[in-house]
């Protein structure tokens, strides 16, 4: 995907200044080292040019979103009917073709040709007085930082434009009698897309019994690759292997690019995914155990921002108050992109969902900062509520949990973030992302229109319960 650079002038400067805008706006674009393709798409001098690139723009798949600069004066109601058409992210990036003011060049011509100082102005006051949703940038084109910051809105877009297309396979129904995992799917595919729908695990068990040797001793040389693990376990581990394949098979047919499961409901499967589950996160896959399809999404999306990143289902699953740390685990599903060191295959007793002991990846997470989300349905909306946490190494081996886990300390501090999580609902699933900034953060909810929880180190009890109230105000309708 790319993202369109569109310029702001208009005819009053004459053709050789909009020829030299046109030259500075392309050499701009060239400038920008970002991780997604910026493509110059036009200078723009007339409301019937806006309202056709904007047109275009909301019909071209590849579009990821619109970068404008008024590099001149480009008067603002003429954008009226083009923002108002606009579907995709905007970025109105308020820049300077030059970094400094010249002493000697500097003349009324020069005045002409250099307008941003107040073109952007009157471009700022058209997107405010159409309350449209835009991420504004400000600073020189060069600086290091300014592309950083385009680099994270660039992120957003391409997560607002994967959650457009997302198809969330459910295998089952998630886990009977919890709330959390409940949801209004109908909500969710207007606001954010997503098509949600369930298979029955029959026609997994059906796919797994499709699968052919010659596919499973493929994927355990991958394994092998990637993986320390006992040739005594190779029957269990060929059995994650029939159970990986066959569901990718089911993704790959329905177009979908994340999936849940539930250990109540396994009819004709010996055992629950683990390593299935774990590797296929691994390929970019969203997930979420006890059919978590929200928690599932919002993995796929943190993946398909970050390719190349460390994200993962997880679960906060008990305390240590005496360190004040918390320890996420689950079952058996955490993704090895978060592992600190090379992962291990086991196979141990697993003492729920009444199947044979089922083989999956034993890891110890990785340190850094990290940011914990959790995306809840509010009762007619949708909150997405991100707290900033440092995982650490455990402090102990802890020789008895045979599971990958994470520790980390919660913001602002460990009770009180402890508390403004449960004031703001969040759920025991989360996905943890050693990628995402608060700034690609706050662009996704805003593209998405979503509300959006922050607890980080300024976060307070009581100052969380009044921002709720006012988003209550503010997102319930």
């Amino acid at each position: 995907m790319k993202f369109w650079f569109v310029t702001g002038s208009q005819f009053l400067y004459g053709e050789e200044t909009l020829k030299q805008v046109e030259k500075n706006s392309k050499k701009i674009v060239r400038g920008l080292k970002l991780p997604f393709p910026v493509e110059y798409k036009l200078t723009a001098k007339t409301e019937a040019e806006i309202e056709k690139v904007m047109k275009q723009a909301n019909f071209d798949d590849d579009c990821a979103g619109i970068i404008t600069f008024c590099h001149t004066f480009s008067p603002s109601k003429m954008w009226i009917n083009g923002l108002a058409l606009l579907q995709k992210p905007w970025l109105h990036f308020h820049t300077q073709f030059n970094e400094s003011i010249p002493n000697e060049e500097i003349d009324m011509d020069y005045m002409n040709l250099h307008q941003s100082a107040h073109g952007d102005r009157e471009h700022g006051f058209i997107g405010a007085r159409l309350r449209a949703p835009r991420a504004v940038v400000a600073g020189y084109w060069k600086d290091p930082a300014v592309q950083a910051r385009i680099a994270d809105w660039q992120r957003a877009a391409i997560g607002a434009a994967f959650s457009r297309s997302l198809k969330i396979v459910r295998f089952g129904d998630n886990m009977r009698e919890v709330a959390v995992t409940e949801g209004d799917k109908v909500e969710v595919q207007l606001r954010l897309g997503w098509q949600v729908n369930t298979w029955p695990v029959g026609d997994l068990v059906e796919e797994m019994n499709k699968v052919t040797k010659a596919e499973i001793d493929k994927l355990m040389k991958e394994y092998a690759e990637l993986y320390d693990f006992d040739k005594k376990d190779n029957e269990t581990i060929r059995y994650q292997a029939r159970e990986e394949i066959a569901i990718e098979k089911i993704l790959v047919r329905e177009g979908a690019m994340a999936f849940s499961n539930t250990f109540q409901d396994l009819h004709g499967m010996k055992q629950l995914p683990g390593l299935a589950a774990q590797h296929l996160m691994s390929k970019g896959y969203g997930f979420g155990a006890e059919g978590d399809w929200k928690t599932a999404g919002m993995t796929a999306i943190i993946k398909a921002m970050y390719p190349d990143g460390a994200a993962s289902f997880m679960e906060d699953y008990t305390y240590d108050y005496k360190h004040e740390l918390i320890l996420g685990a689950h079952m058996l599903e955490v993704c090895p992109t978060i592992a600190a060191d090379r992962p291990r295959i086991e196979v141990h007793h697993l003492g729920i969902g009444g199947k044979e002991p089922p083989a999956r990846l034993v890891f110890e997470g990785r340190e850094g900062k990290a940011k914990a989300l959790s995306l809840i349905d509010a009762g007619g909306r949708l909150r997405l509520i991100a707290q900033d946490v440092t995982c650490e190494k455990p402090f102990q081996d802890m020789p008895n949990l045979p599971v990958a886990r994470a520790m980390w300390r919660p913001e602002p501090s460990f009770l009180k973030g402890l508390e403004c999580w449960l004031i703001a609902g969040g759920a025991h699933h989360t996905v943890l992302t050693f990628d995402l900034t608060a700034d690609t953060l706050r662009d996704l909810a805003r593209i998405l229109g979503i509300e959006l929880v922050e607890i980080d180190s300024s976060a307070s009890p009581e100052k969380l319960e009044r921002e709720l109230m006012l988003g209550d105000l503010i997102y319930s309708r």
